[in-house]
């Protein structure tokens, strides 16, 4: 088998590469890129995280990225010898610019220029019938609605071994808040009915070419047995109890007041209170 950590160090410095293509991070696109591979390898080492290994070893699984840009990341999972890296990235001048680490490593590599929001992951992974895992430094202004969409998948097939995904570190800590946190909402409730999910560790500004002027941070998702309810459902509860989540739910859900007094559930509560099976048991007998 071709021997990717060695043809991936052979490659020219990512500072050379993003002067030579002209690739410069884009606002508009929410890019800021990771250079430092020192980190990236962090990153990858965090895979099976939850298993305590660390291995960083990707070997037999099948690695979705988003957003490569230059490739740093890139790089990175491709040094953990994975069976395949399929890499999704909307601006061209990134895609020209991993050109040359797609022809040195070959098919292990394939890079899919389009929109990764209307990427069908979930269909891409039956394809190849191996264990997939996404690992991805998000852009910063579709990482939320990327997670609502792999969730989805989870919840209809479960198409993923685990996802180690980086977002902005108030993102991050709206998806792992315990009930009662000022973070928890609705992002909680629908990653923590499907997933595990913990933040590994945080990243400073100043780990980013171009520095972002947040703070981000490394989550880890991995499947998990859910009580059943329909994803839909579960979405317009949480958004209505947590759209007015300082309103008691006697006010932000007075449409279901019915079943919240059926359920038992003190109506003098905050949306915030609520447990993660209190909101499923109210998804399930929404009609």
């Amino acid at each position: 088998m071709t021997d990717l950590k060695a043809i991936v160090d052979a490659q020219p410095p990512l500072r050379e590469v993003i002067e030579q293509s002209g690739l410069r991070a884009t606002k508009a696109l929410g890019q800021n890129f990771l250079m430092d591979h020192k980190i990236t390898d962090k990153i990858v080492r965090h895979a099976h995280g939850f298993d305590g290994r660390q291995s960083g070893d990707l070997s037999g699984y099948l690695v979705f990225e988003i957003g490569p840009g230059p490739g740093g990341l890139t790089r990175s999972i491709l040094r953990a010898n994975p069976d395949k890296l399929i890499a999704i990235e909307f601006d061209e001048r990134a895609v020209n610019a991993l050109q040359p680490l797609q022809q040195a490593v070959g098919d292990r590599l394939e890079i899919i220029h389009g929109d990764a929001t209307k990427q069908d992951l979930k269909a891409l992974s039956a394809t190849y019938g191996k264990p997939c895992k996404i690992i991805a430094n998000l852009p910063y202004n579709v990482a939320t609605p990327l997670l609502t969409g792999w969730l989805h998948d989870m919840y209809s097939a479960a198409p993923y071994d685990e996802m180690l995904l980086m977002f902005q570190k108030e993102v991050a800590q709206r998806i792992c808040a315990p009930r009662g946190d000022k973070h928890y909402g609705r992002l909680a409730v629908l990653a923590q009915w499907l997933m595990k999910c913990k933040i590994s560790f945080d990243l400073p500004p100043g780990a980013f070419s171009p520095p972002p002027k947040v703070k981000s941070a490394i989550v880890n998702f991995r499947p998990q047995d859910f009580a059943p309810a329909e994803f839909n459902k579960l979405e317009r509860v949480t958004a209505a109890a947590f759209g007015q989540r300082r309103k008691m739910i006697r006010q932000s859900l007075k449409a279901y007041m019915p079943i919240v007094e059926a359920l038992g559930i003190e109506p003098t509560l905050r949306a915030e209170n609520l447990k993660i099976e209190d909101f499923i048991a109210l998804a399930q007998k929404i009609d």
